[in-house]
């Protein structure tokens, strides 16, 4: 895979992961409510889900490509629509997207276990990585390839929850968040347009 296509991926796979919402809500609480350790389940188990979401993803686009090229050119252009879509909903989120944590009495064992039923209970999630990674899945691409986007969107994602559970046990980090964002609905919107208006130029890479 390209540099700068896996970097495109990588973009949006973070600005996706940043984006206020209930899964980093989901971590806020548990961080705040039972320690570093509960938080940072929460994460790791939250991206493990994302990743069995890549997964399938990749692999039902792949088999779409060589059996229904039609249907998968329908699907690109669906996707283009639903990432716009996204991205103009992004916009005027503005400081309406702003977090609201509470802490939570937790455990580790429950923090996993609810990371993980928050990723894949969230239909939104499967709608996000076919619009997605319809942009970067080709017909002859490699097993190694479709194992980097799989990674990178899992990495990415508990990278990110990770992050945010170790600076909020030890730091302001949540007011930081709750002050930016909007801005972060902002640049995530942005984002997704440019994206969305990239495919309907022409194949990404």
């Amino acid at each position: 895979m390209p540099l700068s296509l896996w970097m495109s991926l990588a973009a949006i796979c973070a600005m996706g992961a940043m984006s206020p919402g209930p899964s980093l809500a989901l971590v806020l609480r548990h961080t705040l409510g039972g320690g570093r350790l509960p938080g940072v389940a929460a994460a790791l188990s939250h991206a493990l889900g994302v990743g069995l979401y890549a997964l399938l993803t990749v692999w039902g686009l792949g088999a779409l490509i060589v059996r229904f090229p039609l249907l998968f050119q329908a699907i690109t252009w669906g996707g283009a629509a639903y990432l716009a879509w996204l991205g103009i909903k992004a916009l005027r989120a503005g400081r309406a997207g702003a977090l609201r944590a509470e802490a939570m009495t937790t455990s580790g064992s429950q923090a996993a276990r609810e990371g993980m039923l928050v990723a894949l209970g969230n239909p939104k999630l499967i709608l996000f990585f076919v619009a997605l990674l319809s942009q970067f899945v080709t017909p002859d691409m490699s097993l190694a390839a479709r194992a980097i986007i799989v990674l990178t969107a899992m990495i990415i994602d508990g990278g990110w929850y990770v992050l945010v559970a170790v600076s909020l046990s030890h730091s302001r980090v949540l007011p930081w968040l709750q002050a930016r964002a909007h801005w972060i609905n902002r640049a995530t919107g942005v984002l997704l347009l440019a994206l969305a208006l990239r495919v309907v130029a022409g194949p990404i890479g």
